[in-house]
C-alpha cells in the first residue's frame, strides 16, 4: 500500500445516496451577465454530503465554490441537473439549514443574548424557553459573562463564536459555511476551529465547508472536493483519514496530515495556476 492510499484516497464524485443530506447531480449552472453575455458558473457538477458528514470545498478563487451554497439554499437554480436535501428536491430555504459566513449576521442593536434567542423566537419557540436555550448555547461558546454586551463590545472571535451560538440554537440538520473564519488572526481562527468541531461533534449536522486555506479544510473534513478554474466542476474528492477528535493547534503537525496536503496540493495547483493565468490574460 503506498503513501497516497494510506494518507488519503480519492472517491468518484456520486449523487446517487437516496438518503444523502446533499446531492448535487450533475449541474450545470449559467446566467446572463450585465453585459449580455452567457457564463457558465458550474459545469457538470456533482456532490453528495451524507447525514453527518463534514464537507469542505476548496478551489481557486472564482471556480463557484460559493455557488454551491446558492444551490443547496435555491437562491440558485440549475440551467440542468438536480439538486436534493433530506431527499427531497429544492423547492425553497429549508429550516434544517443553518449558515454561518464570513461577515456576521448580528443585529447589531441586540446584546447578545437577544442576537442567540432571536432565531428560536422567530420559529414559534415561547420567550422564556428561547432565552433558556440562548444562554445555555452561549455558555457552551465560552460567552456566558458576555450575555448583555453589543457585538461592537466584543472581538472579531467573540462575535464569531455569538454567531456560531446564533446557528447552532436551532439545531440545523444542514449547516453552510462560506470562508467563516477568514477575517480571524491565525490564533483566533485555530480556536475557532476548535469550537466548530467540538459543537459539530454533540450536533452532527451535515457540513459544507467552503474555504481557500487548504490546510483548514483537511483538519476539518471528512471528504475534500478539488474544484477545477472555473467554469467550476468537480476534479478529485478526497476522502480524509484522519482520526477524530482532532485538535486543530496539534493535527497540522501529524505526519500524515502533511503527506495529505501534499497529495491534494499537487491536485489543486494546476487549478490555482490555471486561475492566476486567466486573471493575467485578463488584465485583473
Amino acid at each position: 500500500m503506498n503513501a497516497e492510499t494510506v494518507a488519503a484516497w480519492k472517491v468518484a464524485p456520486d449523487a446517487s445516496a437516496e438518503d444523502a443530506a446533499i446531492a448535487i447531480d450533475d449541474v450545470t449552472l449559467r446566467f446572463t451577465t450585465p453585459d449580455g453575455h452567457m457564463m457558465t458558473a458550474l459545469r457538470d457538477f456533482t456532490m453528495t454530503v451524507a447525514r453527518g458528514e463534514f464537507a469542505c470545498v476548496v478551489g481557486p478563487t472564482g471556480c463557484g465554490k460559493s455557488t454551491t451554497l446558492n444551490l443547496v439554499t435555491s437562491l440558485l437554480k440549475p440551467t440542468t441537473g438536480a439538486v436534493r436535501v433530506m431527499g427531497e428536491p429544492v423547492e425553497g430555504i429549508s429550516p434544517d439549514i443553518g449558515f454561518v459566513f464570513q461577515a456576521d449576521a448580528l443585529f447589531p442593536w441586540r446584546n447578545v443574548i437577544d442576537n442567540v434567542a432571536a432565531g428560536p423566537m422567530y420559529r414559534g419557540t415561547s420567550k422564556k424557553e428561547a432565552y433558556a436555550r440562548a444562554r445555555d448555547w452561549i455558555a457552551r461558546v465560552g460567552l456566558a459573562r458576555f450575555e448583555t454586551h453589543y457585538p461592537h463590545q466584543l472581538s472579531g472571535g467573540m462575535r464569531k463564536r455569538v454567531a456560531l451560538a446564533q446557528t447552532f440554537i436551532n439545531q440545523p440538520k444542514i449547516l453552510l459555511m462560506d470562508e467563516p473564519f477568514s477575517a480571524l488572526d491565525i490564533q483566533t481562527r485555530t480556536l475557532m476551529q476548535d469550537e466548530l468541531l467540538k459543537l459539530w461533534t454533540d450536533l452532527k449536522s451535515s457540513v459544507v465547508f467552503v474555504t481557500h486555506d487548504l490546510e483548514e479544510a483537511i483538519a476539518l473534513a471528512d471528504k475534500v472536493y478539488v474544484l477545477t478554474a472555473g467554469p467550476g466542476t468537480v476534479k478529485s474528492v478526497y476522502q480524509i483519514d484522519l482520526p477524530r477528535p482532532r485538535v486543530m493547534a496539534d493535527i497540522r503537525y501529524d505526519p500524515q496530515f502533511v503527506e495529505i496536503a501534499r497529495i491534494v496540493w499537487n491536485d489543486l495547483r494546476e487549478e490555482v495556476q490555471i486561475g492566476q493565468s486567466r486573471a493575467l490574460a485578463s488584465g485583473h
